[in-house]
């Protein structure tokens, strides 16, 4: 379906959420990132795109991660989600 519509991001994060299901983090965060490239995310694509990259380690590209995502939740109006980034930060950060 991608191949048919690559310009459609939820595809795209469909896609993502597959491959971190079947234990495919890398690919999962890659195209967590050409989705996130491609719309204006409300901030659940940031918070998985945050967990998925501290799976992997990369602690500095996930607490970019979910700084965007807290951004990106409060000009959406959904401060609880933020909330929950913020905790995340500060869960690996202490």
């Amino acid at each position: 379906m991608l191949g048919n519509r690559p310009d459609d991001p939820r595809l795209r994060f469909g896609l993502a959420l597959e491959y971190l299901n079947a234990g495919r983090t890398e690919d999962g965060v890659r195209e967590l990132r050409l989705y996130l490239d491609q719309t204006d995310d409300e901030g659940n694509g940031w918070g998985r795109l945050g967990a998925a990259l501290l799976d992997l380690g990369r602690e500095d590209e996930a607490r970019a991660a979910f700084e965007t995502g807290i951004a990106s939740a409060l000009r959406h109006g959904h401060p609880t989600m933020a909330d929950e980034f913020r905790e995340s930060l500060e869960d690996f950060t202490s």
